[in-house]
């Protein structure tokens, strides 16, 4: 069982999964993703934050291995290591979810705009709504506490508008016990709250923004758009100012700890506000800068060196705001000089990392031991692990880390449990059956495109409607459509049904990186009936979008190039078959040091051959 489907548990329960485990994915939200979903981009490559999750939710969506809970929470656990029984509390969604296809129209009758949680309250939602666009499971959901029907036994108008009868009020919470031989705990973080410190003045001025609501505010599923606009009037901000450490190495809100994002998230959202408005004069007040991850330093060093971007030394605190613009007044002093006041349109507060008090509930019911400031307590050498046996740990629940060590930690924690019940590998899982592939053989091509917008990071360069139109002049092309996030569940499903109703044999799909998204469509084909390999990717966001930001016309030529290319090839395409070989049951390790060690003893212990080659005399 995996407790936390933020990155860090989603990662646990793909590699646990992979190795031949039965996996329970359990979130108190209503949908997977965490704090991961909310944001727009990831340092320091800037690549799109949906666009990595979106392959691992459409995995976990699919993968008849893994089973979501949502809505739910451990109440307790009792046994041992490989004999653990879990008590569970799940909350209704006042939604039947296998009748519910996420189609929306409850919440078009709904009358009731509540602030919208996963858009940090900056926008409004409706009371039953789909946790965010691409969410999986893609459910509805009813928030109980502002129901009219719930609250005053009034309105109930979203009932007759769904013709699959999924609303029903009459769901009460649960409980039910799992047995499950080992727990990986990924709960995840709380972003600081800075209304404790009155210096910023958040809450009281409507331009101070957290750094997640920043993120929000510059998302293409932003209540803007992807369109930076500030709170009060929607006006572009021309002078932003980041100020750092707010709730990290700061005695006074009891977090003295380093947050270990916040610097490298400043500087993305510093190097995002110049992509979006290059005239923009950003300014990071700071105690210092640790840029110390792969490549970081030369992200820090591109910020720094852009036009109109300071970083300055200094601490720093709000003491009002101008009457007529609403912009902020910052008060600072740089190095025991003078105390200067500057204006800016818009503040980002950029909040710690901080452990809920959600965790140390868990953490007591589970047996796990925390420290001071409520993050897990694990031995020097093995930071997967916990004091109970059995148990094991990932992510932000450790101590604060950024995506890839939470991802790494992830793999290291489910390859801990996998150790831990390694007799039982295999013996609960079941195999994926996709339907029986089409014989396309001696068929005319026909040929069908879907063009990503990927948000904005496409659709802000290349002009995608006038790529489309191109598309459906080329020869073959018997289907062209935009899709926002064409590797959303939503899309990955209008793909499929496309293919069918269409009776398309070759595909072509025009968007980020075929990387990680290559077999996400190629499964999408299989899924159809298609043979995967008759689809072809033109990556018009690495080749293109990204490349080409300062050009919208010639990204544009450039997209319909990469379009053209894309087809002639599709087809020609001929259906591949894979062909499986044995695989030997043993590794080798180069390097007799503690990784090289602890790797070995890893493999040894579930059952697998492991050579340690050290060139010194000793290990």
């Amino acid at each position: 069982m995996v407790v936390g489907a933020g990155v860090g548990g989603i990662q646990a329960a793909l590699d646990a999964a992979a190795s031949g485990f039965k996996v329970y994915l359990v979130d108190k939200a209503p949908a997977i993703g965490g704090k991961m979903s909310q944001l727009d981009k990831t340092f320091p490559t800037n690549d799109c934050s949906m666009c990595i999750l979106s392959p691992k939710f459409i995995e976990c969506a699919t993968n008849p291995n893994i089973t979501l809970i949502m809505n739910s929470s451990i109440e307790g656990m009792e046994g041992i290591a490989g004999d653990f029984q879990v008590h569970l509390f799940e909350e209704p969604r006042y939604v039947i979810e296998e009748r519910c296809t996420g189609c929306g129209t409850c919440s078009e009758y709904c009358p009731v705009l509540i602030p919208d949680a996963y858009n940090e309250e900056l926008s409004k939602t409706k009371c039953i709504h789909v946790h965010f666009p691409q969410a999986v499971p893609a459910k509805s959901v009813v928030d109980a506490a502002r129901c009219l029907f719930l609250t005053r036994k009034e309105c109930q108008i979203c009932v007759p508008t769904c013709k699959n009868k999924a609303i029903d009020f009459h769901q009460q919470p649960t409980r039910r016990t799992l047995n499950v031989g080992s727990l990986i705990l990924a709960p995840g973080y709380e972003p600081f709250n800075p209304l404790t410190q009155s210096q910023y003045g958040y809450g009281q001025f409507s331009n101070v923004v957290t750094s997640l609501e920043f993120e929000r505010l510059i998302s293409a599923s932003g209540p803007n758009s992807g369109e930076l606009r500030r709170p009060s009037d929607g006006r572009a901000p021309r002078k932003v100012a980041w100020i750092q450490c707010v709730g990290s190495r700061d005695e006074s809100s009891g977090c003295t700890y380093c947050s270990a994002v916040c610097c490298m998230y400043a500087t993305k959202q510093v190097i995002l506000s110049k992509e979006h408005h290059p005239e923009i004069e950003a300014v990071v007040l700071h105690n210092d800068i640790r840029a110390y991850g792969k490549g970081f330093e030369r992200f820090y060093e591109r910020a720094k060196s852009m036009a109109g971007v300071r970083y300055v030394w200094a601490k720093a605190a709000i003491v009002g705001e101008q009457a007529d613009t609403r912009n902020v007044i910052l008060r600072y002093r740089i190095n025991g000089t003078a105390v200067r006041d500057e204006e800016f349109d818009l503040v980002v507060l950029s909040v710690g990392l901080h452990a809920p008090d959600a965790n140390r509930d868990l953490a007591g019911k589970l047996g796990v031991q925390v420290n001071q400031h409520g993050f897990c307590e694990s031995p020097a050498f093995s930071p997967m692990e916990t004091s109970r046996f059995g148990v094991f740990n990932c992510g932000v629940f450790h101590a604060p880390m950024d995506i890839p060590d939470a991802v790494t930690q992830a793999s290291g924690a489910a390859s801990l449990a996998s150790q831990l019940l390694s007799k039982a590998r295999g013996s609960m899982v079941e195999k994926k059956v996709f339907p029986e592939e089409r014989n396309v053989t001696g068929e005319a091509p026909r040929v069908g495109f879907f063009v990503c917008d990927c948000g904005t990071n496409i659709a802000r360069v290349v002009d995608v409607p006038q790529t489309v139109e191109y598309a459906k002049s080329l020869p073959c092309v018997v289907h062209a459509a935009e899709e926002t996030f064409a590797c959303s569940v939503d899309s990955i499903g209008h793909i499929i049904e496309t293919i069918k109703k269409e009776g398309l044999n070759r595909v072509v799909v025009a968007a980020c990186t075929p990387r990680t998204h290559e077999p996400v469509f190629q499964n999408a084909l299989r899924e159809a009936g298609l043979n995967p390999y008759l689809f072809e990717f033109a990556n018009i966001r690495e080749q293109c979008s990204l490349v080409h930001m300062a050009d919208k016309d010639r990204a544009t030529d450039k997209a319909k190039d990469l379009l053209r290319m894309a087809a002639a090839r599709a087809m020609l395409l001929e259906p591949l078959y894979r062909v499986s070989y044995g695989v030997t049951p043993s590794a080798l390790i180069i390097g007799g040091g503690i990784a090289g060690m602890k790797a070995a003893l890893g493999l040894a212990d579930q059952g697998i051959r492991a050579h340690l080659i050290e060139k010194s005399n000793g290990l």
